[in-house]
């Protein structure tokens, strides 16, 4: 109260903010959302509700988390190699993004700005190109309209990791006044030359590093007439990009969702503009059906991740991809059509995070090449990329998440839905050639692969009492640990937060070999696994959960059983 009192009567607040905030004065569960906390700036940002208040995303929220950035710039003796900015179609993204801009500007720090909208990778791409020694991208990704979010890129292009972001974070902290957050004018900052546009040039430099990744041109060719691709940016950033580079390779006959195709804040086709909710491709499937399209596609609205449709030729119905799915066919098409070639690396590595599917260890070892295993995040592979040619380990083939995120190339450090599409087409184009779908073709990977399936359960818990019930619930499982979920053994666990594995069945215990993080990840015997993570930028509590099946249906049926018997021993 004593700070929402502070924020009604500070005149550093603008006057229409402190009215506002005056106008809730007998709302005390409303001050108390609003006020109970500073909005987290976590290890990959802030994300929050749009509003006034410390727990909310607002200009002060964002200012007061750059000055910090700034001020761990400095630190760094980088001040003179500026951060590159980028925003997506929410509410208020280029009223952050100037703010953010502006706050590094009175901090003597040079800023690169996108003058309209673009996707989250091309941000990861400028860093690099413009060899800035950080990036800030203002989205939500796939969060309901009410929110934005503000996250940070190091030099390598990637979200930022250990050590820095901890560094970070506790320089955002220490920021406590918000008297003494600087900012300056934009005409001053752009006559100081501090404030900076980027061109068009660089938008042709991020496609022309996409289209070298084409292994198979000549396959688009052959069927660049036939084939027929709808596509929907769901309201986002995708738009221009994903139409540019399909139309550079040839693909004659792509079709964009009208009504999804232009930017819009309030995404009022689509509740939820997530391309993992099958409601998002409602108008999508409506179109392919009437152009009889091959593939169906939709991007998130800051364009990092990707779901995908395509057609069953047996039935003529269009199947829904998980981002498992879409990831491994993606790695088999990529690995099989290098090793055909002759472009595979003698010492290449495919990465993933611990809760994506267990197919990929058994493409990896088809194709030779290593698999490394990562903490959920995609900066966590971005990550490795770096060790990779700072080490000279290996040598980066394909890295995916089962969130429906992944790179192909190395000219982003973050997953990358426009380079996601423009494989996927490729792979669409290649196989039509061999007369199967992508549909057809992912049969054909489980056949080869064995019948993996994936699922996830989340648990929403708002508010000060649902963060205490998560942790209530982790707690829980670390003093009680199961020896089962239902006829599912556990045969090892691993528990990320205190770093150990601990095997079930004669008691020895190893290290992780990761990061800390408050993850429990059970190893369960016929090759299934359950993994509990709290969300990093959402008041829920996240159960995967993995099975191998003889069939589709009977991977179905004991993935279900799996999550029956996870819920009931969570008491949900």
């Amino acid at each position: 109260m004593d700070t929402y009192s502070a924020w009604c009567n500070n005149q550093y607040f603008d006057e229409a903010v402190r009215e506002e905030l005056k106008s809730i004065s007998g709302n005390k569960a409303e001050i108390e959302d609003r006020f109970y906390r500073e909005l987290e700036f976590g290890t990959g940002g802030l994300r929050g509700v749009i509003g006034n208040g410390t727990n909310r995303m607002s200009i002060y929220t964002v200012r007061k988390a750059t000055q910090g950035l700034a001020n761990f710039i400095i630190k760094e003796n980088a001040a003179d190699k500026g951060v590159a900015i980028a925003y997506d179609s929410r509410r208020m993204s280029p009223e952050f993004a100037d703010e953010a801009a502006l706050c590094l500007n009175a901090n003597g720090i040079k800023s690169y700005i996108f003058t309209s909208l673009r996707p989250t990778p091309e941000l990861s791409f400028a860093v690099r190109e413009l060899k800035c020694i950080a990036g800030i991208v203002v989205t939500a990704s796939h969060n309901p309209p009410e929110y934005n979010g503000y996250k940070v890129y190091w030099e390598d292009g990637a979200q930022i990791t250990a050590p820095k972001d901890e560094q970070i974070i506790t320089e955002v902290n220490n920021v406590i006044d918000y008297n003494t957050v600087k900012t300056m004018d934009k005409d001053e900052a752009q006559i100081a030359g501090l404030y900076n546009v980027i061109g068009s040039d660089l938008d042709d430099k991020y496609i022309a590093e996409l289209k070298k990744l084409i292994v198979n041109p000549d396959a688009i060719k052959q069927v660049a007439d036939d084939i027929t691709i709808v596509y929907t940016p769901l309201h986002g950033t995708g738009n221009i990009p994903v139409r540019r580079v399909l139309t550079e390779l040839g693909f004659k006959k792509v079709f964009v969702v009208p009504q999804q195709a232009k930017p819009d804040s309030n995404f009022s086709t689509v509740s939820y503009p997530n391309p993992e909710d099958p409601k998002a491709f409602t108008l999508a499937l409506e179109l392919a059906k009437e152009k009889d399209a091959d593939i169906v596609l939709a991007t998130d609205p800051d364009a990092d991740r990707l779901g995908v449709y395509a057609k069953d030729s047996k039935t003529g119905e269009y199947i829904s991809f998980t981002g498992n799915m879409s990831g491994m066919l993606i790695a088999e098409y990529l690995l099989s059509q290098r090793k055909e070639k002759g472009l595979l690396h003698d010492n290449g590595a495919l990465v993933k995070t611990i809760v994506s599917t267990n197919m990929a260890d058994a493409i990896a070892k088809e194709y030779n090449v290593k698999l490394i295993e990562v903490l959920t995040g995609f900066k966590y592979i971005g990550e490795q990329i770096k060790l990779f040619e700072e080490q000279k380990t290996y040598e980066y083939e394909f890295g995916f998440e089962e969130s429906y995120g992944c790179l192909v190339g190395t000219h982003a450090r973050d997953k990358d839905a426009i380079v996601a599409v423009m494989s996927l087409c490729e792979a669409a184009a290649y196989y039509k050639t061999k007369g199967l779908t992508l549909w057809d073709q992912m049969l054909r990977i489980f056949d080869k692969y064995g019948y993996y399936k994936e699922g996830l359960k989340s648990i929403t818990l708002k508010g000060v009492e649902g963060v205490a019930k998560i942790q209530e619930m982790l707690n829980n499982l670390r003093a009680n640990p199961p020896k089962n979920f239902g006829k599912f053994e556990v045969l090892a666990i691993r528990d990320y937060k205190n770093d150990e594995i601990k095997n079930m069945k004669t008691g020895e215990i190893t290290t992780t070999g990761l990061p800390i993080s408050n993850v429990l990840y059970y190893e369960l015997d016929n090759n299934s696994w359950c993994c509990a993570r709290p969300s990093g930028t959402e008041p829920k509590i996240k159960f995967y959960m993995g099975v191998k099946g003889i069939s589709l249906e009977d991977a179905n049926l004991e993935l279900e059983k799996l999550t029956d018997a996870v819920m009931e021993e969570v008491g949900q």
